[in-house]
């Protein structure tokens, strides 16, 4: 079957009532989440995964999708009307929305923003479909010294690219390791970490990893950097573009597309690159009013970095849905979320549950189109969401993730569990160490020793096995490339410090 034919087998179990519900509240609980300071995607899906773990697969996923843009989309709220971008890929939104919001052109900034997210959100959702059946096609042939060499990559990309250093990344894709390991052993039955402790047998359930790290240590370290004045909220009315605006805006758009997809489809690739690119190339093509306002509020500066945010969000599915790669934060959260239901992405996924993904891709068209109703005109509502008192949100944010954590196995160890992680998780971002690739080592690790132990294992013990595919070499090489190239350019800049 062509992608176009199961595409519309998508929509016919997208478009049922009851996932129809479900994508409307997927996407008005992301925006909702999203909207609040300090949170981005990642958070806002770790932060609602225990609300679906006993909603179908099918429509679970629906919702999952439409959590996942409805933060994008909530996110630019946060950074145009109060300067605090929830994620890194939001800065640049920041930079140069709220200077437009603070000349009286929030409602503008807010709907190129919104509309910009829906146009590349649909391009790239269109790309989606192009692109997975052709890496599904390719990855069948994956042994299981290539998907080795997969999850290797995907450690070091991450650890490189999400963090300030590799060191840092590495130290933190150890910590999520080490957390992957605790349980039996599948092949020897033998106990692992688990301190004698029955419930720990079978694991660290990873909603509970994610929702620790991610949601409790995120709230606790933004609340010990609380301010208490209240926040300074800019007021907005109803979204709208003038003609003028339209026509500023619509090649940003279509340049932040073809510049987001295939970034976030990269390992290690993420949003933060393309949404710095595009403004910069932004900022070289301005012309006339367009010139003059880089850096005091132009409507290009937010238009191209927001359309390449959102085309990335599509592009990072593509390695994730087809490889069972997660190439960033969120796409962590998602595999996580995959797994939740025991599915692991990848070929079979395609072939074994069709409906379920490719009705997950058809509702990314059918979110775009409800998140684009949702927020030019009700912009004025979500901005009164940024008035909640922060004490009030993070103790409720406390209290919604524990409630959630316990539902799971009514077993107060996970709440327990719960918070270590989440002191775990702050004193990771007090320190600086980046909590993806501590997700990343907890979801991929398992599955990589697995896949090492089976190449060892038709191989005779022989560790060359891990390298005689073509494609295993070729992964592993650029691993190796990824972790030398940070010494590279230290041994550079030292060469060129000697030579001045």
């Amino acid at each position: 079957m062509d992608s176009l034919t199961l595409l519309l087998d998508g929509f016919a179990t997208a478009l049922t009532p009851v996932n129809i519900a479900y994508a409307l509240v997927g996407v008005t609980l992301g925006t909702l989440v999203g909207v609040l300071p300090g949170i981005g995607p990642a958070m806002t899906l770790a932060l609602l995964l225990p609300i679906t773990f006993n909603v179908p697969p099918a429509s679970a996923f629906i919702m999952f999708a439409g959590i996942y843009y409805g933060g994008m989309y909530g996110g630019s709220t946060t950074s145009i009307l109060l300067n605090t971008p929830g994620e890194s890929a939001s800065m640049i939104t920041a930079l140069e929305g709220n200077k437009m919001a603070r000349r009286g052109r929030a409602a503008q900034a807010l709907a190129t923003a919104a509309i910009g997210s829906f146009v590349a959100g649909t391009i790239a959702t269109a790309l989606l479909v192009a692109a997975a059946p052709l890496v599904v096609r390719f990855a069948i042939s994956f042994g299981p010294e290539d998907y080795f060499a997969l999850a290797v990559l995907a450690f070091t990309a991450v650890s490189s690219v999400l963090s300030r250093s590799v060191v840092r990344g590495l130290a933190a894709l150890g910590l999520g390791l080490v957390i992957g390991l605790i349980g039996i052993d599948q092949q020897t039955g033998q106990a692992r970490l688990t301190l004698g402790i029955p419930q720990l047998l079978d694991g660290i359930d990873v909603v509970i990893v994610a929702v620790g790290l991610f949601a409790v240590g995120e709230v606790l370290y933004v609340a010990s950097r609380l301010r208490h004045s209240a926040p300074d909220v800019i007021p907005v009315g109803r979204a709208f573009l003038g003609r003028q605006d339209w026509a500023r805006s619509w090649r940003p758009w279509l340049r932040g597309t073809a510049l987001g997809f295939p970034f976030g489809a990269l390992p290690g690739g993420g949003a933060e690159i393309p949404t710095f690119l595009s403004y910069a190339i932004e900022k070289r093509l301005a012309r006339g009013p367009g010139k003059e306002e880089f850096g005091k509020g132009a409507i290009e500066g937010v238009a191209g970095p927001e359309a390449a945010n959102n085309a990335s969000a599509a592009g990072t599915l593509v390695p994730l849905l087809t490889l069972g790669l997660p190439t960033s934060a969120t796409a962590a959260i998602m595999l996580a979320a995959f797994q939740q239901y025991g599915l692991q992405p990848g070929p079979q996924l395609f072939d074994h549950n069709p409906a379920l993904v490719w009705g997950m891709i058809a509702s990314l068209f059918l979110g775009n189109a409800m998140l684009l109703v949702l927020n030019l005109p009700l912009a004025p509502a979500w901005a009164k969401v940024l008035h909640i008192p922060r004490p009030y949100l993070y103790a409720g944010i406390i209290t919604f993730a524990a409630l959630g954590v316990y539902a799971l196995n009514a077993s107060w160890i996970d709440l327990i569990i719960l918070y270590v992680l989440g002191l775990l998780g702050y004193a990771m971002r007090r320190f600086g160490l980046p909590i993806a690739p501590a997700v990343i080592g907890l979801i991929l690790g398992p599955m990589a020793e697995i896949q090492l132990r089976r190449a060892l294992a038709i191989g005779a013990g022989d560790p060359t096995t891990l390298i005689r595919s073509p494609i295993a070499a070729t992964l592993l090489a650029l691993s190796l490339l990824i972790l030398l190239l940070p010494a590279a350019r230290h041994l550079l800049r030292l060469r060129r410090g000697r030579a001045t």
